[in-house]
Formats: structure tokens, C-alpha cells, sequence
């Protein structure tokens, strides 16, 4: 390779929404013999799932297929209501790692079909985000994805609403959007946008480097809504080549000139330093920076707890104070430190 320089978004990588939810598996994984159970990939990153897979994490497209009594995980995307009732009927230790913006999405497709709207939902089909919540309300929502499928509804009886699923490109969504505006001018839409600010960030901050770049760097998996948007984004910037892949050993050896790198919201930090690494810019890396984010989601009540109760048995168990030890501050501790240490 003989790359010039790279230029590296930020932010980019772990989004809050996936530095709960890993953590929150990881300290299941240490709290509970194996093995724990997971409905769907806890996040949609190979690395991730392989890792957690090592440690006794078994993954399940079907709630049936885990046992009765054993601990069980729901994922960051979102489960349907019957999902979650059949989960905790299963009688084991359920944490439901839902992201909070998906929850707020949930929350809107209940209101407004309570309250006699119909419902037009931008999201991929067959995403777990978005089977997840057109279950909230399946006799009032109705799924797009384009201005043509816009287009080809059929009549809406009474009010209509339009949502989305969190991971969607800007670019994608204000197309539809507009579409859905000019066919009901009375749409409502959430006074908050449904678009993960994650998601917006990392798109923004790609849109600043691509088209100075040569070729772009996108890490992540196919599955992962996001990161497909980065990779769609690069390209419609104009940059010459774009890859998107999900470790360094998939990176051609015949890159050059000016390179971009940026990773989608579950892809972890471990990835983007070994790309980095075998990059290996003779000028070195300039990281451009479009907006800090500080936004964190606390674990699940249960999961806190749980965490308490360890901790005060760990201290116990050592002869310490329960008493008068310290809280568990697992703010304080990053997703990717947490995953490095399983």
C-alpha cells in the first residue's frame, strides 16, 4: 500500500444505545453460568457476536428455542410486544437492552394508533428494528421504503403519521418525507426527529472528509442498517472508491493517495486502530472531529440491581464493608474495554 494520509471521522464507532446493550450481555455473561441466551445479535457487528459466542452467549432467532428458567437477553434493536410477554413467560433472568430512541419510536406508533392515526413507517423490511415495531400496531401501520412505495399506498381512512426506523440515511428519509408531505398535507411527525442522533453524526462527519479522500474505509457488517448507510453516503459523495469492511484483513493491498476511514455505531474501537494500523499513512492520520457526543443510557433497573447484589456479594465474600463500599459507577467504563476483557 502506499497511502498518503488518512482522515478519520468523528464520531464514529460505538453509539450509546450499543455501549449499554454490550455491556449490559457482558455483565450478564459474568453473572450467570452458561449458557445466556440472546433473542437476535445483541448488535449487528461479526466481531461482536463471534466474541460474546466464546463466552457462552447463544444467539436465537425464536424465543422457543430457549430453554425454560434460562437468563435471556433482548437486543438493542427492539422486540415485538408478544416477543417480550414470551420472553419473561419462559421464567428466567429477561433484560430487555432495547435502545432508548427505539423505545421512543415504539411509544409514538402506540399513541398515534390509539388514537385513530394510520401510520406510514420508513424502514428496511425484514430489519429487526423495524419488524419490532410494526408488531406495536400491525393493523395501523404500513411499511415504506422509497417514493414509489409512498406512491403506490392505497387510501389511508383518517389521519396519518409518519415514523421511522432510527437508522436511516437523511438523504434516504427526506426524500420519502417530502413525498409523504405532498400526498398528506396534514402528516404528522414527531416534534423530535425518530433519525438516531448517532446515525446523523456519523453520516455528517463522513459527508465532511469524503470528498477529499481517494478511496473510503467503512467498517462494519453487511446487516448493520448504519453502516450501509455510511457506505451509500461515500458514494454518492464522488469519492473514487469505497469499501466497507469488517476487519483489516479485508482491506486490498493496492490503496493510495488520501484514504477515509469512519466505522458505523457497532463497530468497536479495536477495528478501526488494526485498519489504522495496516493503512499505515507515511503522513499520518488527522482525525476530523464534527461534534462531541456525551450522551449515555443507563442499563436496565434489573440489570442495575443484579449488579449491586454482585458487587455487594464480591465485597462480602472478601471481608470488606458492604456497607460502606463504593457504588458501581459502570458510566464510568467503556463497552470496548469491557468486550477486550471477556
Amino acid at each position: 500500500m502506499a497511502v498518503d494520509r488518512v482522515l478519520l471521522a468523528a464520531p464514529r464507532g460505538f453509539c450509546a444505545g450499543v455501549e449499554m446493550a454490550i455491556k449490559a450481555l457482558a455483565w450478564m455473561v459474568r453473572a450467570f453460568e452458561p449458557p445466556v441466551y440472546c433473542y437476535h445479535e445483541i448488535v449487528h457487528n461479526q466481531s461482536v457476536v463471534r466474541r460474546f459466542e466464546e463466552q457462552g452467549v447463544v444467539f436465537v432467532d425464536d424465543i422457543a428455542s430457549v430453554p425454560e428458567g434460562r437468563p435471556l437477553m433482548l437486543s438493542a434493536h427492539g422486540s415485538a410486544p408478544e416477543v417480550v410477554a414470551a420472553a419473561r413467560a419462559k421464567g428466567g433472568y429477561v433484560v430487555d437492552a432495547v435502545c432508548p430512541l427505539v423505545t421512543k419510536v415504539h411509544h409514538e406508533v402506540k399513541v398515534r394508533a390509539g388514537k385513530g392515526y394510520q401510520i406510514v413507517y420508513v424502514g428496511h423490511e425484514g430489519h429487526e428494528e423495524a419488524v419490532g415495531t410494526m408488531a406495536v400496531a400491525p393493523d395501523s401501520i404500513h411499511r415504506v421504503e422509497s417514493v414509489e412505495e409512498v406512491e403506490a399506498l392505497g387510501e389511508l381512512d383518517g389521519p396519518v403519521a409518519m415514523l421511522a426506523q432510527t437508522t436511516l440515511s437523511h438523504r434516504d428519509w427526506k426524500g420519502v418525507m417530502e413525498a409523504a408531505q405532498d400526498r398528506w398535507p396534514d402528516l404528522w411527525t414527531p416534534g423530535r426527529s425518530d433519525l438516531c442522533f448517532a446515525t446523523t453524526n456519523r453520516q455528517g462527519a463522513l459527508a465532511e472528509i469524503a470528498p477529499e479522500c481517494d478511496a473510503v474505509i467503512v467498517i462494519g457488517s453487511a446487516n448493520s442498517s448504519n453502516t450501509v448507510a455510511l457506505e451509500k453516503l461515500a458514494r454518492q459523495a464522488g469519492t473514487p472508491r469505497v469499501l466497507r469492511v469488517n476487519a483489516a484483513s479485508e482491506l486490498p493491498d493496492d490503496l493510495s493517495g488520501v484514504v477515509g476511514v469512519t466505522a458505523g455505531a457497532s463497530a468497536p474501537d479495536s477495528l478501526v486502530e488494526e485498519v489504522l494500523a495496516a493503512l499505515d499513512p507515511v503522513n499520518g492520520v488527522e482525525e476530523v472531529r464534527i461534534t462531541d457526543e456525551d450522551e449515555y443510557f443507563p442499563p436496565p433497573r434489573n440489570l442495575r440491581d443484579l449488579l449491586n447484589v454482585v458487587d455487594a456479594a464480591a465485597t462480602l465474600s472478601l471481608g470488606g464493608p458492604v456497607q460502606d463500599r463504593p457504588s458501581v459507577n459502570e458510566r464510568s467504563v467503556r463497552a470496548a474495554d469491557v468486550l477486550s476483557s471477556l
